[in-house]
């Protein structure tokens, strides 16, 4: 396995203590990074730190759908580690699995809430820590639904395209900086979001896949350290496919 050198940054993972988000932690761990990992469920928290157990490893209770508490948390991180090099937008949920006709207005303005405008807060919020030490890199875990659109799964879809345009237009904001601001849409990979769809639904997402199996969230994290790595010093405002063949642009 091929270690991107993440040694003396600083990292935050949104969702940072399970699924794609725990692989995310692990890598950039493994890779020499300090982590906070911001995460609304402190069990699931508490495991990750006992299973990954490094003192480069810490967290902070964070709703990322709160704007103000984003910016609260952000400024505790710069006061005791100087900096946030990487900022990842990994929180997420998938919503029910209902028609556009037949899908209730609450879940929709949730969906979007959490996938869409978090991601918003947190980008606004992050661009100006980074801009004063003009280094960053900021990666936003979007979806290939978001480029295809799966029925019946109309605001997970929408909420993942509008992450893909945002990062597109905040990548060309900075490029004038050393910051990059790309976005991963992978396929479908088992894990808990896996309990908010129907069989049905999953089967459908696994028939769409010509390499025909789900997307191991380590290949995720792979392709993420990497984005986040210095190295990546040239790519932004881009979408990083991870679909097994599904993507068809």
């Amino acid at each position: 396995m091929i270690k991107f050198d993440l040694k003396n940054r600083v990292a935050i993972i949104t969702g940072g203590a399970q699924g794609f988000g725990l692989a995310i932690t692990e890598r950039f761990i493994e890779s020499g990074a300090k982590v906070i990992i911001w995460d609304i469920d402190e069990g699931e928290v508490k495991k990750a730190l006992k299973k990954i157990n490094s003192e480069n490893l810490s967290y902070q209770i964070v709703d990322v759908s709160n704007y103000e508490i984003i910016n609260s948390k952000l400024s505790e991180v710069e006061k005791s580690h100087g900096k946030i090099d990487i900022f990842v937008n990994n929180a997420g949920v998938a919503g029910i699995n209902a028609t556009v006709a037949e899908y209730p207005i609450e879940e929709w303005n949730n969906i979007i809430n959490l996938n869409l405008n978090a991601v918003f807060y947190c980008c606004k919020a992050v661009v100006p820590f980074m801009v004063k030490k003009d280094y960053g890199r900021i990666v936003n875990i979007a979806s290939i639904a978001g480029k295809e659109g799966n029925p019946n799964a109309s605001a997970y879809s929408t909420s993942k395209a509008g992450v893909i345009g945002l990062t597109k237009s905040l990548g060309k904001e900075l490029a004038q900086n050393n910051i990059s601001v790309n976005c991963v849409t992978p396929a479908a990979a088992k894990t808990r979001i896996f309990d908010q769809m129907t069989e049905e639904h999953i089967n459908y997402m696994l028939s769409k896949i010509p390499r025909n199996k789900f997307a191991k969230v380590e290949e995720l994290a792979s392709l993420v350290a990497w984005l986040s790595s210095e190295e990546n010093s040239f790519s932004t405002a881009a979408v990083f496919d991870l679909s097994g063949g599904r993507a068809t642009y």
